[in-house]
């Protein structure tokens, strides 16, 4: 059991480096795949509405299952979770490269979301429980937080540079050698708990519900700006899946194991911090949408030049989150640095929505850029750290999973709504909203989350016998 342990920490920032590589790869793909769709639908023939599901089908994907693959990776240990996962996400990567037909890409995407959702749910709980210490915890969340925040806007580069040169493809191909040596290396390297166990958390009914909910329900929202949002399909697809949610939480109350324990969200700032996560996400990843149209559309810029425009977020967001999170949480506390983080994030979006839609990229873009990137890399590190709060190895995953749920619905979510209102009112109206979404996280942080004597990591050592790398 020593030498286990000793084997643990000697192998745990090897192990981060190589759970973010699998993170990044993920992340890389969604931004990937938007640069590449005009080289799509040349290719294969897709009309204008079935393009979108080249991303919906993704989405609903990743999306719909990262919930239950937080709770299996605590069942039966993040690092068995992750490489399956990435195996599938590697596989069908390579289908989708090869994809000779519009149905065999939208097939493969969706296999992709699955393996996509299976790797990345349980990356941060992997990532809290071998980093007990909050010093060491801050800093190595901050290495996730960065992989996760900045690689939308690497991919943008990357996927640019790629569909110019060699395709659309090999935006996807890329993956596989990629992918191989990930998995390789995490088999060799990762050491994380082998899991409660089946018998110990159990919970068919609600795993079926839940996933069958936010399936349905992020399939609603992501038709709403192809068929509209009176459309009986999705009116009917949303009551349904609000129909589901609420039988899952009837069985969580009453289930002997349920699927996810309700007394997380007995917490202030777990509840709290996964609210502040969506609304976020609904901002700042609608920001990346409108203004990646508003570069290509406005401003005529090609998919290279756009990838590289994002480079001042990227850049600032990367020094924050790997150079100064830890050391500002230490100094100033977690609550503090995400309200700052997120009042410069809002001081960005602001900028562009006052700014004229055709205004010079160094005047209006350029320092939104900078704001932005500046505070989600403030930002995202503690709202982590008030998410995982309070959890134990056994339940560590289910909370990652619910945190990244939080994310992508309030992504979807955010898509949805601004690219419906940026194509009635225009970008200015569209970015109002991003704001709006951002001011309000900030209001919610500022009166729910409670202070830093709350964070830690409960020490429960139920399933922490950790597997062999």
């Amino acid at each position: 059991m020593t030498s286990a342990i000793s084997s643990q920490r000697d192998t745990r920032w090897t192990s981060l480096y190589v759970l973010c590589i699998g993170m990044l790869m993920i992340v890389l793909d969604i931004t990937v795949a938007n640069v590449a769709l005009p080289s799509i639908q040349r290719d294969l023939g897709f009309s204008q509405s079935e393009l979108a599901w080249v991303i919906n089908a993704y989405l609903i994907a990743f999306a719909g299952l990262l919930l239950l693959s937080g709770r299996l990776g605590d069942l039966f240990g993040g690092k068995r979770i992750f490489v399956i996962g990435l195996g599938l996400f590697t596989a069908s990567s390579l289908f989708c490269g090869i994809a000779w037909s519009a149905p065999a890409l939208v097939a493969a995407r969706f296999a992709q979301g699955i393996g996509g959702a299976m790797a990345s749910a349980v990356i941060l709980a992997m990532i809290v429980t071998a980093f007990p210490e909050q010093g060491e915890r801050t800093r190595a969340i901050g290495v996730f937080s960065f992989t996760a925040s900045a690689g939308g806007s690497v991919g943008l580069l990357l996927g640019g540079a790629i569909t110019q040169t060699l395709g659309w493809h090999w935006a996807f191909l890329v993956n596989v050698p990629i992918g191989i040596i990930t998995i390789v290396l995490g088999q060799r390297v990762i050491v994380a708990p082998l899991g409660i166990g089946w018998r110990n958390g159990a919970d068919v009914i609600g795993a079926v519900t839940i996933t069958a909910s936010l399936m349905l329900g992020v399939y609603a929202v992501v038709s709403v700006p192809i068929a509209g949002i009176t459309s009986p399909p999705i009116v009917a697809c949303g009551v349904l899946s609000l129909a589901l949610f609420a039988t899952f939480l009837a069985r969580q109350l009453s289930a002997k194991k349920p699927l996810v324990p309700l007394r997380l969200f007995l917490s202030r700032n777990v509840g709290g911090a996964n609210v502040v996560q969506m609304l976020l996400s609904a901002g700042l990843f609608g920001f990346f949408f409108l203004d990646t149209l508003l570069l290509r559309r406005t401003l005529n810029y090609s998919a290279l030049e756009t990838g590289l425009a994002f480079l001042p977020l990227t850049v600032t967001s990367g020094a924050l989150s790997l150079g100064w999170a830890e050391r500002l949480v230490t100094a100033f506390g977690a609550r503090r640095v995400l309200l700052v983080g997120s009042t410069l994030a809002f001081a960005g979006l602001l900028a562009l929505t006052l700014a004229p839609s055709d205004a010079n990229y160094l005047v209006a873009t350029f320092p939104a850029m900078v704001l932005v990137g500046v505070g989600m890399g403030a930002a995202f590190p503690p709202l982590m750290l008030f998410a995982m709060s309070g959890t134990t190895e056994a339940d560590a995953g289910v909370a990652s999973g619910v945190l990244a749920t939080s994310s992508e619905a309030g992504a979807a979510l955010g898509l949805a709504v601004l690219a419906t209102i940026a194509s009635i009112g225009g970008f200015r109206v569209a970015f109002a909203a991003a704001t709006a979404c951002v001011a309000i996280a900030i209001a919610v942080a500022a009166s729910v989350l409670e202070d830093d004597a709350a964070l830690g990591v409960v020490d429960d050592k139920r399933g922490s016998e950790p597997e062999s790398a």
